[in-house]
């Protein structure tokens, strides 16, 4: 059984007014106290008004969805120490731009790009699963490439972005694709491809390093996995671990795929851009492109047609019920993005949102709806 584990960056937040604070550091120091050798840990992100937990890897869901939880906790104990609280918010309703980053190498990168870098308060949410090898790595890169726009539209929580309604279900795609290696890519064909590719983009000098390889999925640098970087941070743990589950089971179908000798996916990749465009905007509200036959669907079709995919990966994992039981219930009460939208409904207050936000960002998603978010 292939492990998995996941990233979630938290927006740490003022819970009255629902500002940004700049407080990683203090966060992080704190919690450096609190932090186990059997549990998730925290480190800095791009600015200091957010911060990364990481999971360790698990081999089930149920042990996943405690690393999400108690990570979730631990950032939140050290941010009340401060006076702040955490929140799953993949864009902050009340923000703006500031030059708070997070080191040096991310102060280079914010004298180099600009108002790109200065705006760039976006928290994603990464899921790592394991491979046996670089090369059957890229084999699941070239093979689940096109499912990946279903997984950012299940996981949709940024319809704010400067104190407006942008529209979209996650803005914080459009702002993340600012970044000149950001995306969707093309068929990679194997591990000396893949890195032939790194090697081309990294010459012309535009990305500082390999770490600014910021692909819809990746190799991981430090670790031997895949990592699956499409998605919001979601604002419920379990919706989190849905899109995990998903994840981990669409790198064992696609694997399978190579091994029995299957090609990879022909989608052209302006094709997936507009495919990555439609769940950007509207989520599970509306029509998605279908993975299959790229045309337009009930956004129940498309997550339909991805539960069937990677249906025997989910019944061989245990997992299948868990997929089901959370794709219900995101399809039914929606992502993030609408419990976003009828927090504000109700008093006009982006605040509101926020405080919102934080409740929720503790609760599984199962236990909270609509009338806790209007509370």
């Amino acid at each position: 059984m292939r492990t998995f584990g996941v990233e979630e960056e938290l927006l740490i937040a003022d819970p009255i007014d629902g500002m940004p604070l700049a407080l990683a550091s203090g966060v992080l120091d704190i919690a450096a106290h609190h932090e186990q050798d059997d549990g998730p840990s925290l480190k800095s992100e791009f600015k200091q008004e957010q911060v990364e937990v990481n999971s360790r890897p698990c081999t089930t869901a149920e042990g996943l969805r405690q690393e999400i939880q108690r990570g979730r906790a631990l950032a939140d104990k050290a941010a009340r120490t401060v006076g702040a609280r955490v929140a799953a918010l993949a864009t902050p309703p009340v923000f703006h731009a500031t030059p708070t980053l997070g080191n040096q190498r991310y102060a280079t990168m914010g004298d180099e790009f600009g108002l790109i870098a200065r705006e760039q308060i976006t928290c994603g949410f990464h899921v790592h699963v394991s491979i046996g090898s670089p090369e059957e790595g890229v084999a699941v890169l070239d093979r689940m490439r096109h499912w990946l726009p279903v997984l950012l539209a299940l996981s949709a929580n940024s319809p704010y972005w400067m104190g407006t309604d942008t529209g979209f279900a996650s803005y914080r795609t459009q702002i993340w694709n600012r970044w000149p290696t950001a995306g969707p890519m093309d068929v990679f064909g194997s591990a000396d491809g893949y890195r032939s590719v790194l090697r081309e983009l990294l010459k012309t000098g535009v990305p500082l390093d390999e770490g600014m390889i910021y692909f819809d999925a990746r190799l991981s640098r430090g670790q031997p996995t895949v990592e699956l970087r499409i998605a919001d941070v979601c604002l419920y743990a379990g919706d989190a671990l849905t899109i995990a589950v998903l994840a981990r089971a669409l790198v064992e179908t696609s694997a399978r795929q190579w091994r029995e000798g299957a090609p990879p996916s022909d989608v052209l990749t302006s094709v997936l851009r507009m495919s990555n465009w439609r769940a950007s905007r509207y989520g599970v509200n509306e029509q998605l492109i279908h993975p299959g036959e790229l045309e337009p669907c009930p956004a129940e079709d498309a997550v339909g047609a991805l539960l069937r995919h990677v249906g025997p990966a989910l019944t061989e994992t245990g997992d299948l019920a868990v997929a089901r039981a959370g794709v219900a219930a995101i399809l039914r009460r929606g992502t993030g993005e609408r419990l976003q939208r009828h927090a504000y409904s109700r008093r006009l207050r982006l605040a509101d949102v926020v405080s919102a936000a934080i409740a929720s960002t503790h609760q599984d998603g199962e236990r909270t709806d609509a009338g806790l978010m209007l509370r």
